[in-house]
């Protein structure tokens, strides 16, 4: 059984997704972020960073309990544990691991702070919002691009890197469609990934 801490976000659905993916018993606790529930003592004795999502494996290995934080983290543990998702060889694993980076260190910061600076900050500062403008619509262009000769993002086949840049390219798909004009090879990706069961559940 895995405890799943998470919330309503691109970063917390992914690991629904992968949990619905792999059909393993799971139990969903929501955090209420606003309420900073992250940030309880409870919650930082499983994250330090006081971020979600994090996953309890009560049946890591050796059978011993395992906590998991940061959801790149966890779906490697998952896709590692169950041999899911992820590739077989040294070299497949790699590949699909620089484009669960990708999403990681490019997507979902130049995603969030564009959110941030149009959503959330008090005063708009428009260099701010321009600059991850800007470098956004340059990711789109370089994800498209590889969807363009794959069907998928690490290749031709569906794996975690598709789970950890989905939630958040279709979350922007529906609030900057226009950044996507362009981007035919993504939106049917997007319609692809979207139509699998494990994901519509995950999303709903």
């Amino acid at each position: 059984m895995i405890d799943l801490y998470t919330a309503n976000t691109p970063n917390g659905h992914k690991i629904v997704i992968m949990l619905e993916e792999l059909g393993v018993p799971y139990t969903k606790h929501m955090i209420d972020l606003k309420a900073n529930q992250q940030k309880s003592p409870e919650f930082l004795e499983m994250n330090p960073n006081g971020r979600i999502p994090v996953i309890i494996d009560h049946e890591g290995p050796f059978n011993r309990k395992t906590t998991v934080f940061e959801s790149g983290a966890i779906l490697y543990y998952l896709a590692e544990k169950y041999s899911k998702f992820f590739g077989q060889e040294l070299d497949q694993k790699a590949h699909v691991m620089q484009w669960v980076m990708f999403q990681m260190s490019a997507i979902g910061p130049n995603f969030g702070n564009y959110n941030y600076g149009t959503t959330y900050m008090p005063e708009k500062v428009p260099q701010f919002i321009e600059r991850f403008e800007k470098e956004s619509q340059r990711l789109v262009t370089v994800l498209n691009s590889q969807l363009t000769k794959h069907q998928f993002v690490a290749g031709d086949s569906y794996t975690i890197a598709d789970m950890t840049t989905y939630t958040w390219v279709s979350a922007f798909a529906t609030k900057k469609p226009e950044w996507f004009d362009s981007a035919p090879a993504i939106r049917r990706w997007l319609d692809a990934v979207g139509n699998r069961p494990a994901v519509k559940k995950a999303m709903s």
